[in-house]
């Protein structure tokens, strides 16, 4: 086997993964590693969980696929249960995190159409990333995302990320603007967390402007910093919200979730999907929901977030080679003082995967099923790297 027939698009490790238990995988080196990626924030149960692993087995005998033409019945069972834990009345179901932020920019500017406002503007933070659709780099505040994909598609307007003050006057600036959408704290960006209070005030600010709030936590959702949704750690809530990535633990669903208010603005034949939504991806996130209820998961991440900071400031703190520790629940991102690619494979050789993103914030987002022991083996390996990275570059 080979790269040789696949597109170039991926910077891969030379290593294969082969089986998974919990937050470990077996590598096709024979080696084991802690997963401290968990596929980029999606198996938040870890790999090889029975449970989920049963469930998908007895759905794949049963019925896999429909299509969106008849009903779904497991399809509106995880709608209610979605909008249960979010507040947000309805759902639209897709197969991955990026086509949800599609089904959010359009039911935005559909929303706004319908009541007599064409070609509206959405206000987005720099810093951002919302997937690699057209659409998606188009508002992503990343020109390296875009470069040769001209011409991109207008429409966002882009402001700093948590300044409450700017974003206030770009909404006063611009009239047309009929949207903010952002994350609640960037994954990719760096592991950003606004102050708390930012989210409420916005909130306040969008409905003083009359313009909706579209929350896209594909990242920061399901459990992962200790509440169900990030935005729930204030008293709030937006009028469009996805989520994708842990919803399945790794079988392909996401989904735009919004204000019943909101939601009218789509009709028959104003969006769709082949594949969204299917019975078997639909198991898959009612079984990780279910799970995740049952042992209080979001509880879990809170309290395991909690000992994995102060394990790290025990380590990192006052670091030469530490700008910031930042992060919520187990979302965590350590920004070193210059860019550190190297740090990826100092981790590979002491057995953790991990990765590196704006060039030099190590970003952390393992399993919420970690043990302490194993986060004190992962808060050793990081604090391990980024002390030889720091000899290695004064050398």
């Amino acid at each position: 086997m080979s790269l040789d027939h696949l597109m170039n698009v991926y910077g891969r490790l030379t290593v294969g993964f082969v089986s998974g238990h919990g937050v470990w995988l077996t590598g096709d080196d024979g080696r084991e590693y802690l997963d401290a990626i968990s596929g980029i924030g999606v198996c938040s149960l870890g790999h090889g969980h029975p449970e989920l692993a049963e469930a998908i087995a007895d759905q794949a005998g049963k019925l896999i696929h429909t299509s969106n033409i008849p009903r779904i019945p497991l399809q509106e069972q995880l709608a209610d249960r979605l909008a249960e834990i979010s507040g947000l009345e309805r759902a639209f179901f897709t197969n991955s995190g990026a086509e949800a932020m599609e089904c959010a920019v359009k039911l935005a500017r559909l929303y706004h159409w319908r009541r007599g406002r064409e070609n509206i503007d959405i206000l987005v933070a720099k810093g951002s990333f919302h997937g690699r659709t057209l659409a998606c780099i188009s508002a992503t505040d990343n020109l390296k995302s875009q470069e040769g994909f001209g011409p991109i598609v207008g429409g966002f307007v882009p402001v700093e990320f948590g300044d409450l003050n700017a974003i206030e006057q770009a909404l006063k600036a611009n009239p047309n603007i009929g949207a903010v959408m952002l994350e609640p704290i960037q994954g990719e960006g760096g592991i950003n967390v606004p102050a708390l209070g930012f989210l409420k005030s916005l909130r306040e600010l969008c409905d003083r402007h009359e313009v909706l709030l579209v929350l896209d936590e594909v990242q920061s959702g399901i459990c992962k910093t200790g509440r169900w949704f990030a935005f729930q750690h204030e008293d709030m809530k937006p009028d469009i919200l996805t989520c994708a990535k842990a919803l399945g633990n790794g079988v392909p669903i996401g989904a735009c979730l919004a204000t019943e208010q909101v939601a009218e603005a789509f009709q028959p034949g104003n969006h769709g999907s082949t594949f969204g939504g299917n019975p078997l991806a639909c198991r898959a996130g009612l079984t990780v929901l279910d799970i995740m209820a049952r042992e209080d998961t979001a509880g879990q991440a809170a309290a395991n977030g909690d000992a994995f900071h102060a394990m790290l400031q025990e380590r990192l703190a006052g670091h030469p080679a530490v700008s910031e520790i930042r992060g919520r629940g187990l979302m965590v991102g350590i920004e070193l003082i210059a860019d550190c690619p190297e740090i990826k494979a100092m981790a590979m050789d002491l057995g953790v995967l991990l990765n590196v993103t704006r060039g030099r914030v190590i970003r952390l987002l393992p399993p919420l099923v970690i043990s302490h022991e194993e986060l004190q083996t992962l808060a050793t390996v990081v604090a391990d790297c980024v002390d030889h990275w720091h000899t290695a570059r004064a050398a």
